[in-house]
């Protein structure tokens, strides 16, 4: 099973601008740019977006590990927080932290840290937040102004 998502950047680092979609609709022609991503400005940016599939990915993974432990729980709400910080000449994401309040009927306390602590470990984002990172790199002619496509 792929999922996918499609990112455009026109112009430069600072002036330029891009969109990001994903094919199944959730996310059509976001804008995002430098200062949505570093300068505060209202708007989306890749470290947000991470942290928005880790809290998700991270809720699912839990509700999964409760409920083959016979546990049904009534409400988790996690917040994940992605932190990007300047290094050297460039940025890092060195860490993303997952807070969780749960209510869970009748699960003792190091039951539930057991089942957090491993949906923490496997849940599939943070597994890929310590994956290798493959590249497949084309580059394309660049288009003149006034030709046929992009």
């Amino acid at each position: 099973m792929d999922r996918k998502a499609t990112s455009i950047w026109t112009g430069s680092i600072k002036e330029g601008k891009g969109t990001i979609s994903s094919d199944s609709g959730a996310l059509q022609n976001q804008p995002y740019s430098f200062a949505t991503r570093f300068d505060g400005e209202k708007g989306t940016n890749p470290e947000e977006l991470i942290a928005a599939a880790h809290s998700a990915c991270f809720a699912m993974a839990t509700s999964a590990n409760l409920s083959k432990a016979g546990f049904n729980p009534s409400r988790l709400q996690v917040t994940a927080t992605v932190t990007v910080s300047k290094k050297g000449e460039g940025w890092e994401v060195g860490s993303s932290k997952l807070q969780l309040s749960a209510q869970i009927p009748e699960i003792s306390e190091a039951k539930f840290q057991e089942l957090v602590q491993d949906a923490k470990v496997n849940c599939p984002i943070s597994k890929l937040l310590r994956a290798e990172i493959t590249l497949d790199a084309k580059l394309e002619s660049a288009k003149k102004a006034g030709e046929p496509g992009l």
